[in-house]
């Protein structure tokens, strides 16, 4: 039997997919697509992390689709009513009828001669195998490995005698009432799961090897609020998101302009949250320049309150080993707990661990050279979404999905079946994917695409220059080769 065929294939069926299909549907009316989701459920990170407090550290003005502006006060929201805002989305426009779960891409192999991918699915129901064609891959499966998160060896584990636990698989019936908890981290996830996890353990301590740095923020946005009572409520919130857009970039190129301003401000901030006992200097002060890995948010001063009232407290330490009581350090001291929970971070994991195949010849992403922060060299009619690091993810993934659609449209328009971004000669200067000193990219720079050093090839982390050059700039540029 021949394959199904779809004009389109999007994979993924979290924040970037849903978004996707939606501007498909509505700018690519005469194009078929089909969703593929590897998992049961739609919402892709939001479904998948269930780990006490989980939320967005960023705010969901921006996190929020342009076409649904978010409506609830509360900008900084948690998982399930981020959850409940994909799954209101994805069946207000249909998408809902268009995901196909269970269906993992294992292989994409595209042909010049048909201009066509074929694209291998394993089917979890059944452990089966089928296979569809598309004319464009729409790849939206995010950058990291569902299957699990980092997790370092640490000397001695195996004698602990409690739970030790990873928040990407957060145990449903794992009880911390009463306990004595260690969270090993000092990321989002850390900051987020420590004051949630004070409400209910006798006592959290974060261990971390070093500190990072920290901003807290109302989880309420009190302009918002008041705009709301005056303008029109599509207004008063398409003026939210545009306000925090600006203040959101305002304060990166601060970062980077000034950071010894910027770390007196945000150490400020930390000791009037924290009072004058803290110990600023030892637990609070990074080693690195303000964004130069993200900021972690702090809503409503959580994580500082947990502190202050002695619920939770903050460890500045290596690990020497695990014992069966807990963890003892470098330092010598010891300490105790009942659970641990090893907030480490994530596994990257391009195009979501699918092989790719160009006329029958792999194609390694590490061997591709970004362009427009969306396509890669030597790899045709493909687009990956890959959000930003300095600012909101779906700020690019629509940004991304609509140059999507005008790219098919004008494919449609002049006839052309094959769209080709020409790989890049060996004398070409070549940067690293992201300028970012988080973990998570160090572990995986031999897996990821590289970026030029002036665009198309750079990657932008400039959400106005890549409006102009996505929504605005020509399709047919004189670098993206068209042909039948």
């Amino acid at each position: 039997m021949a394959d199904e065929f779809v004009d389109v294939l999007v994979v993924g069926a979290g924040l970037s997919g849903i978004g996707a299909a939606c501007h498909l549907q509505k700018l690519c009316p005469d194009r078929s697509f089909a969703i593929v989701e590897a998992r049961q459920d739609l919402g892709g990170t939001w479904d998948l992390f269930r780990y006490p407090g989980v939320r967005s550290d960023s705010d969901m003005h921006t996190l929020g689709y342009s076409f649904r502006p978010w409506a609830d006060p509360k900008a900084i929201a948690d998982g399930p009513a981020i959850l409940s805002y994909l799954r209101e989305t994805a069946r207000e426009h249909g998408i809902d009828r268009k995901i196909r779960f269970g269906q993992r891409v294992v292989r994409a192999d595209w042909s010049s001669r048909d201009a066509r991918w074929t694209v291998q699915l394993h089917r979890a129901q059944d452990d089966g195998a089928l296979s569809i064609q598309c004319e464009f891959l729409f790849m939206c499966s995010g950058y990291y490995d569902y299957a699990g998160g980092y997790q370092p060896a640490f000397p001695g584990q195996e004698r602990f005698g409690g739970p030790l636990v990873h928040p990407q698989q957060w145990p449903r019936d794992l009880d911390c009432t009463g306990k004595r908890v260690v969270v090993i981290g000092s990321g989002a996830t850390a900051v987020t799961l420590v004051p949630a996890l004070a409400d209910k353990a006798a006592h959290v301590t974060m261990l971390q090897r070093s500190p990072t740095w920290m901003v807290a923020r109302p989880s309420v946005d009190q302009l918002s609020v008041r705009l709301r009572r005056r303008l029109p409520l599509r207004l008063a919130l398409g003026v939210t998101r545009w306000k925090n857009v600006l203040l959101g970039m305002y304060v990166f190129r601060l970062c980077r302009r000034s950071p010894q301003r910027m770390r007196q401000l945000l150490l400020g901030g930390v000791r009037r949250a924290l009072g004058p006992q803290a110990d600023i200097a030892t637990h609070f002060t990074p080693r690195y320049n303000p964004w130069e890995q993200r900021l972690c948010l702090v809503p409503d001063g959580d994580f500082f309150q947990a502190i202050r009232q002695g619920r939770a407290s903050v460890v500045t330490d290596h690990i020497a080993t695990i014992t069966e009581i807990g963890v003892q350090l470098q330092s010598g001291a010891t300490l105790e707990a009942d659970i641990i929970v090893s907030a480490t971070g994530l596994t990257l994991a391009m195009l979501g661990n699918a092989e790719l195949y160009v006329d029958g010849r792999r194609v390694e992403p590490s061997g591709t050279v970004n362009y427009k922060g969306l396509m890669y060299s030597g790899v045709p009619n493909m687009a990956n979404t890959f959000g930003y690091t300095n600012a909101s993810w779906t700020l690019k993934a629509d940004l991304t999905a609509r140059y999507v659609c005008r790219l098919l449209n004008h494919m449609r328009k002049t006839g052309a079946r094959q769209c080709l971004v020409p790989p890049q000669g060996p004398d070409t200067p070549l940067l690293p994917w992201v300028d970012f000193s988080s973990g998570y990219f160090q572990r995986a720079a031999d897996q990821l695409p590289r970026q030029g050093t002036a665009k198309p090839w750079k990657l932008n982390q400039n959400y106005l220059s890549d409006l102009f050059t996505l929504r605005f700039g020509a399709i047919d540029d004189g670098v993206l080769r068209f042909s039948n």
